[in-house]
């Protein structure tokens, strides 16, 4: 310590009116100046040798009765602030009669003419009168001889010296901080009221115990410092250096029951000549407000942790494992079954009766925990094995819960209802059990064997949140079966056997958190043995997008059944697709529109479609992934097929390609869900893809579950996933027929007598009268209307196929004939002679073909 600060530190032990340092005066009993102290000339400004002999009137008056008085400073002599300037400000009165501690104010003189308060105390000497002086008689002293000393301060300093002891004073006795004083050896010596609250016994009690004793199981929580408090004060008392807001957790003799946390300060005490005699503790009680933020960091953490995925288990078994245990020591949570089986609300109105599931549960204890509240679960073998059912006698706190739909708090078991709205989702229960005795003290770690006020709103606050996240998960269970169901009853259910390929397929939904998606496919049976193949994704996930998909496929369907062309059926579903606004599905408002809008304007579609008499592919894609052809020998190509715009963005026409593919080629079609995904690029996928369907001896549905376990080995994808698997075939010859005729009335007969032969070859002379009438029908309008030269082709597959093709692009119509109408009977009469009739149009020309069942006898 400098020698300036121990001078400062001296004064700061010292009063103002400490002889020592105060203005001292000497007065003899007739109060003439005997004696003057440097200090008086440096308040006074009058030297010893101006003031010895001369009356303390000269120096020293009462205070006026009336006028304004001068300032009285709170600073020391000489102290005057920086830039201050001008006349003093007047001081207040002071009150009648003299100030605390016995100091009189008086009223003094400066040598330079300026007055100034001051505050004196007169001690008289040993054989003085301590009077004013004697009149000269028996009973006075000579007017020589000293009678007492007066010492003098400025008021200001007086009263700053006078603050600062009240604030010890209040620092003793009303400060909510702990303060103790231990000594070099780390004895306590004091301590402030609150110190002995702390401790529960007076001062008298604990003086002279050691920090260590006082509170024997405590540490430093702190990171970085010493544990115990031997170790902080002794390095406080050797190094000087003070060491704050160390926190220390421990238990107080006043309170055994419970842990606390203070915030302690420690710094070294010394004197004004710098000897050391011991160390100062502080410490304040922050518990309340450790557990304060305890509570907030359980809300932090329940938001972080609670609701990470759209699923009813899953966030009741986060609500269970986040509270265990920093808040409970066992937490079940019971949901209502039609919640978790089906995502519905529960009925209201019973709720008392209410069919609950145990979905979550967590304790630090299990066999305590089970102790802890009186829980039947259902009988084994019920259906929900996993889930058990759970039900509570009449009075428990569960039961009153949810009869109340409030909280209830039991003793040590607090029960919060799931509440959403104005239902109850389910119950979650919290139990904390008591604390083991440990050593004839029970343990403190961890919350308290009850409930307190804010911990039960912190318990509503977290089962409001969780509510919430399990009601959305809810919602999302109903959405998400709702679009399973319906994608189910959109989606092909059973693909018939077809001539022209063998046919494997797989579908896979996506992940519970993404939601179902718009990915279909469909084989769709054409004219002349043909066999469409379509595969399309729709832009979203969940409903709408199940809708959505549904009207596209059902619109593919149409369009194919009028046997239009890949390129053409892409243009027109495209214009369906971008049709104006005031013509989409929804209400005039607009909404409904838009999210129609969203779906289905970016859709992809590829279609292909496969001819078994000519082993020819015809195929067109809207910005679909290109097939994958693996041919006999097990190359695999993907074919450079043009790549059109996806549906519903309009301004580029759709080209179509056609292959001819080789007998037991294999036909890929897919989703990007099977070859795309986080971890790789569509390449990769591709290039896995055609490893995987490489293998020309295996079958399709080997193939099938290959390409599934190796590019979505497990089984989820966050899209869903369509992959389509056709072998073709092609027609034997024997079961195809054709003939080129001329355009002239005399081919009508050559075709009868052409198809009638040809039946009978094949064994089908029962549909030869039918199926002269449709040949000789047909012939007759083509020769009619259209143009040469003609052909005739009889198809004998599952059914009986009729074709006839000319030049014209003129489609006959069916149509009723009246009474009197010489003709329009005969195309009327085809179509109840045949299952189904239509026309194809060809680059060259058109083809009117029909379809005849066989008889009975086939099959029998």
């Amino acid at each position: 310590m400098s020698a300036t600060r121990a001078a400062d530190a001296a004064d700061d032990f010292r009063g103002p009116l400490d002889i020592a340092r105060a203005a001292t005066v000497v007065l003899d009993g007739r109060d003439t100046v005997v004696g003057w102290s440097p200090a008086a000339t440096e308040l006074l400004g009058f030297g010893a040798h101006e003031a010895v002999g001369r009356p303390l009137s000269a120096f020293l008056s009462p205070l006026p009765a009336e006028g304004p008085l001068p300032a009285a400073s709170d600073r020391p002599a000489g102290a005057e602030p920086p830039g201050a300037s001008g006349p003093s400000v007047p001081s207040a009165r002071p009150g009648p009669g003299p100030p605390s501690g016995g100091n009189e104010i008086r009223l003094a003189r400066h040598r330079d003419g300026h007055e100034l308060l001051v505050a004196t105390t007169v001690c008289p000497l040993a054989g003085g009168t301590g009077g004013t002086g004697g009149d000269g008689g028996d009973g006075g002293l000579r007017a020589d001889s000293p009678g007492r000393v007066l010492v003098a301060a400025e008021l200001g300093a007086l009263r700053q010296w006078e603050s600062r002891l009240a604030l010890l004073q209040g620092l003793a006795t009303q400060s909510p901080v702990g303060l103790a004083i231990y000594d070099t050896d780390l004895r306590l010596t004091w301590s402030n009221t609150a110190y002995e609250r702390e401790i529960g016994k007076p001062l008298a009690e604990y003086r002279g115990m050691r920090a260590d004793e006082l509170y024997s199981g405590g540490t430093f929580v702190t990171p970085g410092y010493p544990k115990t408090l031997d170790a902080v004060m002794h390095h406080v008392i050797d190094t000087g250096e003070p060491i704050l807001d160390l926190h220390f957790q421990g238990i107080p003799p006043s309170d055994p029951g419970t842990e606390h946390l203070w915030s302690c300060s420690y710094y070294r005490l010394q004197d004004a000549n710098g000897h050391v005699f011991g160390v100062c503790e502080d410490a304040f009680d922050i518990s309340d407000r450790q557990r304060a933020q305890q509570r907030l960091a359980l809300l932090v953490e329940v938001g972080r942790r609670i609701g990470t995925v759209l699923d009813v288990v899953t966030t009741a078994e986060e609500i269970a494992e986040v509270t265990v245990p920093e808040f409970a020591a066992a937490v079940r949570v019971d949901i209502a079954r039609v919640t978790v089986m089906s995502g519905e609300l529960p009925a209201t109105g019973s709720s008392a009766a209410m069919d609950l599931l145990r979905v979550g549960e967590h304790s630090v204890d299990p066999a305590a925990a089970d102790a802890a509240e009186p829980l039947y679960p259902g009988a084994p073998g019920s259906p929900a094995d996993r889930y058990p059912p759970v039900t509570y006698p009449p009075g428990s706190p569960q039961d009153r819960s949810l009869a109340s739909g409030g909280l209830v708090l039991d003793d040590n078991v607090l029960v919060v209802p799931l509440r959403v709205g104005g239902s109850v989702l389910g119950l979650v229960t919290f139990v904390r059990s008591p604390r083991p005795e440990v050593s004839d003290r029970p343990l403190s770690r961890g919350p308290a064997n009850t409930f307190d006020n804010g911990e039960v709103a912190l318990a509503d606050e977290l089962a409001a949140r969780a509510a919430v996240c399990i009601d959305n998960a809810r919602r999302f269970t109903r959405e998400r079966s709702a679009s399973l169901a319906l994608q189910r009853q959109l989606l092909p259910h059973h693909v018939p056997p077809q001539s022209a390929v063998e046919i494997a397929y797989r579908y896979l939904p996506s992940d519970d958190v993404t939601g179902v998606g718009g990915d279909w496919f469909d084989v769709i049976p054409l004219s002349g043995t043909r066999v469409g193949l379509v595969v399309g994704d729709v832009v979203g996930h969940g409903l709408q997008a199940a809708a959505t998909m549904g009207r596209l496929r059902t619109s593919v369907r149409a369009f194919a059944q009028l046997d239009m062309a890949p390129d053409e059926l892409l243009t027109r579903l495209d214009d369906l697709v971008g049709q104006p606004l005031d013509e989409r599905p929804g209400t005039r408002d607009g909404a409904a529109s838009d999210a129609y809008d969203e779906l289905t304007t970016g859709a992809t579609c590829l279609y292909a479609v496969y001819d078994p008499v000519s082993r020819r592919c015809v195929m067109a894609r809207a910005g679909h992934l290109p097939p994958a052809v693996v041919h006999p020998d097990g190359r695999v190509t993907f074919p450079d097929l043009p790549a059109g715009p996806p549906l519903g963005l309009g301004g580029l026409p759709f080209e179509s390609m056609e292959i001819e593919l080789p007998v037991g080629s294999l036909l890929a079609l897919f989703t990007d869900g099977l070859v795309e995904a986080r971890d790789h690029d569509i390449d990769q996928g591709l290039d896995a893809l055609g490893r995987v369907l490489g293998d020309p001896a295996a079958s399709l549905e080997e193939l099938c579950d290959r390409a599934v376990s190796e590019l979505v080995p497990d089984a989820t994808t966050a899209d869903d996933t369509a992959l389509l698997l056709a072998r073709t075939r092609q027609l034997d010859e024997g079961q195809v027929a054709e003939w080129e005729l001329p355009a002239e009335a005399v081919a009508v007969g050559r075709a009868r007598e052409l198809a009638t032969r040809q039946l009978g070859v094949w064994g089908l002379e029962e549909l030869s009268f039918a199926t002269e009438l449709v040949v000789s029908e047909l012939v007759t309008n083509a020769v009619r209307y259209g143009g040469g030269p003609l052909r005739l082709r009889l198809i004998r597959d599952r059914t009986l196929l009729c074709e006839v093709a000319d030049t014209g692009h003129t489609s006959p119509h069916l149509r009723h004939s009246a009474e009197d109408d010489e003709g329009g009977r005969g195309l009327f009469i085809v179509a109840q002679l045949v299952q189904r009739w239509g026309t194809r149009y060809t680059p060259a020309g058109k083809t009117i073909w029909t379809e005849q069942a066989f008889p009975p006898v086939e099959f029998g």
